[in-house]
């Protein structure tokens, strides 16, 4: 009489496909992944400019006065809280511009990104 065995477990060549389906897969999804990691922070990067930009402009347009330091928005309640730049992930890195007029009072007209990369378009964001 000839016993019939079970099998309770997977085979290693079993296994072995299942892996390798999973590692392909994942090689084929990690790269867009990342993509659009980028993507948001790009997104996440000119929204913050357009708001801080805004700050400004409605500080001066309330002042007179360019602010000094990004702070003085915060204390003056033109922000909440200086947003941080998500590509150095710094909220101290911002790049900022004097005001085109030399007689005009305070030392912030502009700001950039104080990161040295490059976009994914091949802009630096330190132009944007």
């Amino acid at each position: 009489m000839v016993k019939l065995r079970k099998t309770l477990g997977f085979t290693l060549i079993e296994i072995l496909v299942v892996l390798s389906i999973i590692a392909t897969l994942l090689s084929l999804v990690t790269p867009k992944y990342f993509a659009s990691l980028n993507r948001a922070k790009e997104t996440t990067l000119k929204h913050d400019l357009s708001v801080i930009r805004d700050a400004l402009d409605k500080y001066y347009s309330d002042t007179n006065t360019y602010p000094n330091t990004l702070d003085d928005l915060v204390s003056r309640q033109y922000l909440r809280a200086v947003p941080e730049d998500p590509i150095t992930e710094s909220n101290a890195t911002w790049a900022l511009t004097a005001p085109p007029d030399i007689n005009a009072k305070g030392a912030i007209y502009d700001v950039h990104s104080g990161s040295e990369k490059l976009a994914i378009d091949g802009s630096a964001y330190a132009q944007w």
